[in-house]
């Protein structure tokens, strides 16, 4: 029974036409997450949606400290931008500074067969054009098999759980949301590089609400902001 509303979900959630997912954003010019870790906010996540004509440009900045008795322990700190032509991904790239860590990812589309072509700190090759970069915005993510680290360009084979239906309460608003997990399908993975994160999109809006995931503390991304 579980797996039969998972498959009445997905089809109800994530139609086959990816233009279609784009489109589902076309009123929102700015969404704004507030970082929280142990429920301490220590940072934010910005996308700036840019339109011209049928060309869709997506300024992200994730900044984030952890501090102990006035001493910052932990920083990170990325920039990236992901492009569309037509509703159809065009590129992505991405800066970030992990704790003093240079990373960083940049991605093309190979002309003749439409592949990715992905230049990035973990991983460089092609892959299938039916990946997607890991930015979460976008909840066509749920019907994929992996996804694209936007931090490195590693490959991450994901399996996704829908868990059911849930009301969000963010300050005095809640949003009636549909609930999903992702997991990583790679047992051999190290615990640190395991993907277990729960993410909850608007039932209506398809408009991403909040994430939370168990790492080194329990984190949370809440919505803050739209415009």
């Amino acid at each position: 029974m579980k797996k039969i509303l998972l498959s009445i979900a997905l089809i109800y959630l994530v139609p086959f036409d990816i233009n279609a997912h784009v489109d589902h954003y076309s009123k929102y010019n700015y969404l704004e997450y507030e970082l929280f870790r142990n429920n301490k906010s220590i940072g934010f996540h910005k996308y700036n949606f840019k339109r011209n004509g049928s060309n869709l440009i997506i300024d992200n900045e994730v900044s984030f400290k952890i501090t102990k008795l006035g001493v910052d322990l932990y920083k990170y700190y990325a920039k990236g931008q992901e492009n569309y032509e037509n509703g159809i991904f065009s590129g992505f790239n991405s800066i970030t500074n992990q704790n003093k860590k240079e990373k960083y990812v940049n991605i093309s589309i190979d002309p003749t067969d439409k592949d990715l072509i992905i230049d990035g700190s973990s991983f460089k090759g092609k892959v299938d054009s039916d990946l997607i970069i890991g930015t979460w915005w976008n909840h066509e993510i749920v019907q994929k098999k992996a996804q694209i680290s936007a931090v490195s360009g590693r490959i991450i084979e994901q399996k996704v759980e829908f868990k059911g239906k849930e009301e969000v309460k963010i300050g005095d608003k809640i949003y009636k949301t549909l609930k999903f997990n992702f997991r990583s399908s790679d047992p051999s993975l190290s615990k640190n590089k395991k993907l277990n994160t729960d993410i909850w999109y608007e039932e209506e809006t398809f408009l991403w609400v909040k994430a939370a995931f168990d790492k080194s503390g329990y984190w949370e991304y809440r919505l803050k902001k739209v415009k």
